[in-house]
């Protein structure tokens, strides 16, 4: 449950976000795009979501995060978008980015501790989203 309210939570931020950012008045209330449409647009890079890895890149991604728990990338999807919204976080001065990941990347039956999380960013932080 914890998951599904703080996955809510972080989708409504960035909604108001990218609402707020707009500068058409006749957009104000809309749904924004789907995080997959807008992954390569200005406002997601602005964000800190890296855009979507493909070969040599998606292929180390995921293996930072198999070598946390296997089971996390049976759904590489998944995998991926967790990734890159963790990023975001870690990019945007999340508290505490380790309690973060371990909540983003619970699911499909895994739970992980803030150490695992721990883990993923530092994988993370090794591929995908390097420190600047």
């Amino acid at each position: 449950m914890r998951i599904r309210t703080t996955t809510a939570a972080i989708v409504a931020i960035l909604a108001v976000t990218v609402v707020g950012c707009s500068t058409d008045k006749g957009s104000v209330g809309t749904v924004p795009e789907a995080p997959s449409a807008a992954a390569n647009s200005g406002a997601a890079k602005n964000a800190g979501t890296p855009p979507e890895p493909t070969g040599a890149e998606r292929d180390a991604v995921l293996e930072a995060v198999h070598d946390v728990n296997g089971n996390l990338t049976h759904d590489e999807d998944k995998a991926i978008n967790a990734a890159r919204n963790q990023c975001a976080a870690l990019d945007g001065g999340a508290t505490n980015p380790d309690h973060a990941a371990a909540q983003r990347f619970s699911y499909d039956g895994v739970t992980l501790t803030d150490d695992d999380g721990s883990h993923i960013n530092f994988g993370l932080r090794k591929t995908l989203c390097p420190e600047s």
